[in-house]
């Protein structure tokens, strides 16, 4: 018996978060005009509008890409410094041991606390942001991928070396595979530090030789008592969060670990 169109309506995730996205617009907008102070709490339609109207600019495109290209930047030399004391960790006991001990002292570190010290070796520039983006995606990732490592079966690992396969053979067709859900996770982990302790970052730090990313703008916005555009900035960064989650994180996840019956 073919399900009804009402039923799959209201079966599906994605009719479901629309209906809540809309409901807390609707709460918003109550809520703002209750309170009757744009200043403090600007209404949703308020916000809607600045956030259309930067985009139709081009300014808040222009700070995003700015934002983006030292995130992209950062994100991947942390992922090849977390990969790398990785398999060093996995290749040998001291490794494991320089690994654990780092994560250790540093993990619980945060990031944005660094950007001083980061100013004084650095400089005004972008080398600054990337040192403390480095810092937040290399020891969540360089744990996590570890501890995917660590948990491949040990009959899997004797499964790939009865087949002959050792070294970089080894390493892509049995270990990286089996760990890659843990991976995929680090990588989330890291993704979400480094894209809030950059917009954190350029709060603080403000412009990179004279030019400044989302972090900045809110900021700018915020001095002048422009809380619209404020919301308007706040809204594009959640907005650039959640695509590179649907887009990119669970694209992988469903080619990869989901169709391989890793994950459900």
């Amino acid at each position: 018996m073919p399900v009804p169109l009402w039923r799959r309506a209201l079966d599906s995730s994605a009719w479901r978060q629309a209906a809540l996205l809309v409901l807390l617009a609707a709460l918003w907008e109550i809520a703002a005009r209750a309170a009757g102070n744009d200043l403090l709490l600007p209404t949703f339609t308020a916000a809607a509008g600045a956030l259309w109207e930067g985009l139709a600019s081009g300014e808040l495109l222009q700070r995003a890409f700015i934002s983006l290209r030292l995130l992209l930047q950062g994100y991947a030399l942390g992922v090849a410094l977390a990969l790398g004391l990785t398999a060093l960790a996995t290749s040998s006991r001291w490794g494991r041991d320089l690994l654990s001990s780092l994560t250790a002292m540093f993990n619980p570190l945060p990031a944005i606390a660094l950007l001083p010290l980061a100013l004084l070796w650095f400089g005004l520039g972008s080398g600054s942001l990337i040192f403390v983006l480095v810092h937040a995606v290399l020891w969540p990732l360089a744990l996590a991928a570890s501890a995917g490592f660590a948990a491949v079966p040990e009959t899997l690992r004797m499964a790939g070396r009865n087949y002959g396969l050792r070294g970089p053979r080894y390493v892509a067709q049995i270990l990286l595979p089996a760990a890659l859900p843990a991976i995929l996770s680090g990588l989330r982990v890291g993704w979400a530090f480094a894209w809030r302790t950059l917009i954190a970052a350029e709060l603080f730090f403000g412009a990179s030789s004279g030019q400044g990313g989302l972090g900045w703008y809110i900021f700018q916005n915020r001095n002048e008592l422009m809380t619209d555009r404020v919301f308007a900035g706040l809204a594009l960064v959640i907005l650039i969060g959640w695509l590179v989650e649907r887009l990119v994180f669970s694209t992988i996840e469903r080619v990869t670990v989901r169709r391989w019956g890793m994950q459900r």
